[in-house]
Formats: C-alpha cells, structure tokens, sequence
C-alpha cells in the first residue's frame, strides 16, 4: 500500500510518519466491550474460558480477546447481545461524557450503535437517549443493535441533526469524518483520501457542532469526537466553536491512556491554548485506532 505524497507532507509535521504508517498497516486487536445490560463482565469471561481477555484500560467493561475464532459476530454471546464488537478507541467519547441514571442525552449521529448502547449500559436502562441518524440503512442497524443489547431507554430518531430543537443535558456528536485514524480497519480509506475533502467535511462539522451546541442546557455537557486525525476536522472545528461561544468551555479529560499534543497551530493560525485539552492519539499511541475527543462544557 502506497500512501499519497500529499497526505505524506501533510502529517509528517505532526507526528513519526513512518510509526504511523507501521501501525496504519498492521491488523486491529480484536476488542469487545461487555453489555452489562445484559451479563457481568465475570460471567462472560466464565462462558467465554476459552478466551483470553486483556483489559482495555481505559474503559473497564473493554477487552482486547484473543482465541481461536477469531469471527466474534458469528458467536452465541454476541447474537444473545452479551458483548459488542467495539474498537477500543470508539470507547472513550462515552466514557469522556459520562451519563447518568436520569440524563437527557442525545446521540446525534448514532448508528450503528456501539455508543449508544454503551451509554445505555451506563445509565442502566433509566433516563433518554435520543439516538438520531439520517439514513433508513443506518436506522435499521442502529434498532437492531439496540434490540440485540436489551436497549429500552432510547428513543430514535431519523433526521438532520440540525433539525432538533429540544434541550439535552447531555450530547454525544461523533461527527461523519473523512476516518484518516481507521486505515488499519479499511485501506480504502488512503485510496480515496485527496487534500481537499476536508473542505466540505469541516464545513458540516462546524455547524453540527454549532447546533449541538445552541441546544445544549446551561451547566450541560456535550462531546465532539471523530476517528479522523486532521486538524481540519478536529482542533480546527473545537477552536471554532471556542471563537463563536463565549460560554463554551473546554474541560481536560482524564484518562489511563496514551496521547500526543493536540495541534495549537494550523495553516499559521493559532489556535486557542485550551484546545491542549482535547485528547488526540494516533494508531501508535495505544495500538488503537487514530481518534480525537474534546470535552466541551457550557456555561
């Protein structure tokens, strides 16, 4: 696999070029997270002896398995919903947001689901999440992870995101991306990368996170996240929103994971210092996916 000379000039400024590209093009560990909806994280690994579980440890109910089938969506535990196939970096953003028993939440770009029935395990069953997407394909394999997981507190929506005007406590945009951090999990991703699709992307993402933003309640909390690693589509989009809000705070995010500097400068802007508290890491932080995450807090 050749990766372009343009995407090649473009991200050799910001992190060991030829580390990411080893790690790019290596294989993904497999990682499940436990639906405690549904079983405890002991009785899984006791039906599941045959496995080895390595914890994820970021994200207590996360595992890396290994075993001898290595097609985990064709096991029983998987259809009976006991765990779901999650990529351990698609963990953090709801673990960054951290919903109750009794939020109002929204997922505004939710399917095909690994969030929201991650944030339904972690307000077990009680409160509201709106999870939304705007696709009848993405509807469908967002209600049919939520069937198989045991989700009973969601209500779903089909609409753009910029559509809905009720106030949530809470509110998850894992924003559509160019995926530049998910090479690993598809090589069709450098095929089609170009300089100038971030345009139109980043385009969407400011108002996505514009609207999420306005409705939003006071004292509420909202994360942006993307499995994208440019600037564009990230402390781009986070410093925009910190320039038009002047009650838009950014909160640091503690976890028990690797990271690298977020990016303070771009095309010779710079950028403000609180975007130092996003969480940026690449492929060869963590052996993950690329993802970033702000925690964004409105006062």
């Amino acid at each position: 696999m050749e990766f372009k000379e343009k995407f090649l000039q473009k991200y050799s400024s910001l992190t060991d070029i030829d580390l990411f590209i080893e790690f790019s093009l290596k294989d993904l560990c497999k990682s499940i997270r436990v639906n405690t909806l549904k079983i405890s994280v002991k009785e899984l690994k006791k039906r599941m002896n045959c496995y080895e579980f390595r914890q994820v440890p970021w994200c207590k109910e996360g595992f890396f398995v290994k075993g001898e089938r290595t097609d985990l969506g064709n096991l029983r535990e998987h259809q009976l919903g006991f765990y779901y196939i999650q990529e351990s970096a698609s963990m953090i953003p709801p673990i960054v947001l951290n919903p109750k028993v009794g939020d109002i939440v929204l997922d505004a770009c939710a399917s095909p689901g690994s969030k929201t029935t991650q944030m339904a395990a972690m307000m077990h069953n009680e409160g509201i999440i709106v999870a939304n997407d705007i696709k009848d394909d993405r509807i469908r394999a967002l209600s049919t992870n939520l069937q198989r997981c045991g989700v009973s507190n969601v209500v779903l929506t089909k609409s753009w995101a910029e559509s809905i005007t009720m106030k949530f406590d809470k509110i998850l945009l894992d924003a559509p991306c160019s995926g530049t951090g998910t090479i690993r999990k598809s090589l069709k991703t450098i095929k089609i990368w170009n300089p100038n699709m971030y345009k139109k992307l980043a385009g969407a993402q400011k108002g996505l996170i514009s609207h999420c933003f306005d409705i939003l309640r006071e004292n509420g909390t909202m994360v942006y996240s993307t499995c994208s690693i440019s600037p564009e589509e990230n402390e781009e989009v986070v410093n925009f929103l910190l320039q038009k809000y002047e009650n838009a705070r950014l909160e640091e995010i503690s976890l028990n994971i690797k990271r690298s500097n977020p990016v303070l400068e771009s095309k010779g802007e710079i950028l403000s210092k609180d975007i130092k508290k996003c969480l940026r890491i690449w492929p060869q932080d963590n052996d993950t996916s690329g993802f970033f995450v702000a925690k964004i807090r409105k006062d």
